[in-house]
Parts: C-alpha cells; sequence; structure tokens
C-alpha cells in the first residue's frame, strides 16, 4: 500500500472518529436538556467542568454489614477513584435492625474504610431503624456521623443542606419552625434538604399524604431544589415537582420492588447510590449500581421555568 493511501486511511478514520465523538457529545446534551437517563459507565462520565462547586454522594438504609452494603460500598470508592469527592449524605437507618452504636464498626467503620481514610465526610440524619435504641442519641453524638442534633444545617460552598428528622417521634412543631426559619434566612444560591423517609415514593411505603401537604409549598416558598432520602429500598428520581426533585436512594445494602407514577423520572430495585456534581446553574445527577455503570442521569436546574 502507498504511504498516500496509508495516509487517506488514517486521516479518514480520524475523521470518523470525531464525528462519532460529537454525534455522542451533542446526544448527550439532549438527553440531558431532555432529563432522560442514558446509560453509561462511571469511568468513562464527562471530566468536570472547571465551574463545579460540589460533588458529593448519598446513600441510606445502608447499615447491616452484609454483602448488598459491601458491594454498594465498594462502587462509592471505585467511583471515587476516578471522580474525588468528600462528602457523603447518609439518609437514615444507619445500623439495623435496632440502632445498636456498638455495631458501628461492622456496619460503618469497616464497609466504608478506604472512604474515611480518604477524609471523605458522611453527615447522617435518623432513620426509624436508628430510634429503637436510646432514641438514637448515641448515633447522634458519634463524630462520624457529624450530627450537630436531630435536625441541622451546614454549607458547603453556595449549597446549603438541611437535615432532618423525620420519625414520628421527631419535636415537629419546633423542627418546622427551625427548618422554615433557616429557609427564609439562607442566602445559598443551592438549598439541598434530607431526611429518611419520602415524601414522593412508588415502592412499598409509598407517598406520604402529611409530608406532601407539609413540605411541598415550603420547598416552593424557599426554593428548594432537592430532597433526598431513603427508607424505601430502591432508587427514585422525580421530575421536578413545584421546583424541588425528590431523589430515594435507599438501595444502599438490600432492594425491594419499585413501580412508577405519573411524576417519576427514573426507578429501579437495583442496590445502588447517587451522585451529584453541581454548578453554578445546574445539579447533574447519576444513579450507579454496584456493577459500577451509570444507569440514571438527570439534570436540576438552578431554577425551574
Amino acid at each position: 500500500m502507498s504511504w498516500k493511501r496509508r495516509q487517506f486511511l488514517f486521516l479518514s478514520g480520524l475523521g470518523t472518529l470525531a464525528t462519532g465523538f460529537l454525534g455522542w457529545k451533542s446526544f448527550r446534551q439532549d438527553a440531558h436538556r431532555a432529563n432522560i437517563h442514558t446509560p453509561d459507565t462511571a469511568i468513562a462520565a464527562n471530566p468536570p467542568q472547571k465551574d463545579l462547586l460540589l460533588r458529593f454522594v448519598s446513600v441510606a438504609d445502608t447499615g447491616t454489614g452484609a454483602k448488598g452494603q459491601y458491594d454498594v460500598a465498594k462502587a462509592m470508592t471505585n467511583y471515587y477513584q476516578r471522580n474525588p469527592y468528600n462528602l457523603v449524605i447518609l439518609a437514615g437507618d444507619n445500623i439495623y435492625n435496632n440502632g445498636e452504636i456498638e455495631k458501628i464498626n461492622a456496619v460503618f467503620e469497616r464497609p466504608y474504610r478506604t472512604l474515611l481514610k480518604e477524609g471523605v465526610k458522611f453527615q447522617a440524619c435518623l432513620g426509624n431503624h436508628d430510634i429503637r435504641t436510646a432514641n438514637g442519641d448515641p448515633q447522634v453524638r458519634y463524630a462520624g456521623f457529624n450530627m450537630t442534633g436531630r435536625y441541622y444545617t451546614f454549607s458547603r460552598d453556595s449549597v446549603q443542606f438541611f437535615a432532618l428528622d423525620t420519625n414520628g417521634n421527631a419535636d415537629w412543631q419546633n423542627q418546622l419552625l427551625w427548618l422554615e426559619t433557616e429557609l427564609s434566612a439562607s442566602k445559598a444560591a443551592w438549598k439541598i434538604v434530607f431526611g429518611h423517609h419520602p415524601i414522593y415514593a412508588s415502592g412499598h411505603y409509598g407517598s406520604n399524604p402529611n409530608f406532601i401537604k407539609t413540605f411541598t409549598p415550603l420547598f416552593k416558598k424557599y426554593g428548594v431544589q432537592l430532597y433526598i432520602n431513603g427508607h424505601e429500598h430502591h432508587y427514585e428520581r422525580t421530575r421536578g415537582i413545584d421546583g424541588t426533585t425528590y431523589l430515594i436512594c435507599g438501595a444502599g445494602a438490600g432492594n425491594r420492588s419499585v413501580g412508577k407514577n405519573e411524576w417519576t423520572e427514573y426507578s429501579t430495585s437495583n442496590l445502588s447510590f447517587a451522585t451529584y456534581e453541581i454548578y453554578p446553574d445546574r445539579i447533574e445527577l447519576n444513579g450507579i449500581g454496584t456493577d459500577n455503570l451509570v444507569f440514571d442521569r438527570g439534570i436540576i436546574p438552578l431554577k425551574s421555568v
């Protein structure tokens, strides 16, 4: 084969690769705008843009110390090695079955050992299993969960998080007063609330009508863009409901079947966790399974149209 022939084939191949790459990039952008999931691998996730404000992950219903928890923890570690983060939202039922703090090594410190050694900070809230021993007080005091109370707030860059105690015996009167006071005073561009129990869900327990009446208008009033929870042992992402996306990440150790509702964007019973990259104008979120594959992608805009 002549040199010119080889050169022609080489340049043609480059053109084909470039066309394929640009086409895939365009498809991903269109998918983001349409808010549909585009399966991919965590390894091949797009590199963050230079204006990335914060990357974090969330997981819930983890505290079994069994194989499922270790499999999800391993996937979280694999993601960290390619996409470093320093925050995990731990949305309750941190210690099964009865919140016994003496199990903390088996159900938290060992499964997440690598992440903890890297300085990744876990911010927890209390689930219904956690309050079965001493009403969860030992977990509130446990340094590794970084809880400053049964409900509390903290900030990262331009993101403010609000952790709730969503249990039936919570101090609801004072907590709701506190939440509205904190939300109204917040100057953060991004407001993210998390608690253990769902507001909207398509699984075993379903939606909570009282929570819908309480939280939906409150979140709308103060511009909360995201609510994260567990309790349901599945993954589910809603469309924006009055400007708020609701994300269930409760398949952190075990799973149950899940259906869909008219407001469901994506749901699966796969063991999994969720990842978030926050930019000035949007949150890019992924659902990732124990096979390290991204099974769901979504975009949350700073302000809904």
